[in-house]
């Protein structure tokens, strides 16, 4: 029988959460990319928190630490904020010009339908 210290609890945890991160973006990606008003829930301050978070990391685990494997992790939930980052960035972007426009640009009215009656 395997017996795991606390340092293998540790790592197995790690690595656990990690891959349910890293799954994780897929549904957050989809529902920005999906969203129509702007991506106004995605709170584009805390994504660049983490990007920040996850660029360091995976910076000091690569250079301080030489763990190219963390660097790795790192990296790509950098990249998957990133990801969303710029995803929300663009559809508030989209949003806020399409409203401009349809501010500036008023709608053109249709003439009155023309009745053509018959005698």
């Amino acid at each position: 029988m395997l017996a795991l210290d606390t340092a293998d609890a540790i790592s197995f945890a790690f690595g656990l959460f990690n891959l349910l991160r890293l799954v994780s973006y897929i549904p957050q990606i989809a529902a920005v990319a999906r969203d129509h008003q702007g991506a106004r829930t995605i709170s584009l301050t805390c994504w660049t928190v983490w990007i920040g978070a996850n660029a360091a990391t995976a910076l000091y685990s690569w250079i301080k630490l030489a763990n190219f494997g963390l660097a790795s992790v790192s990296a790509f939930n950098t990249i998957c904020c990133l990801l969303v980052f710029f995803v929300a960035g663009y559809k508030r972007f989209i949003f806020t010009r399409s409203r401009i426009v349809r501010r500036l640009v008023p709608l053109k009215r249709l003439p009155a339908a023309v009745s053509v009656s018959c005698n």
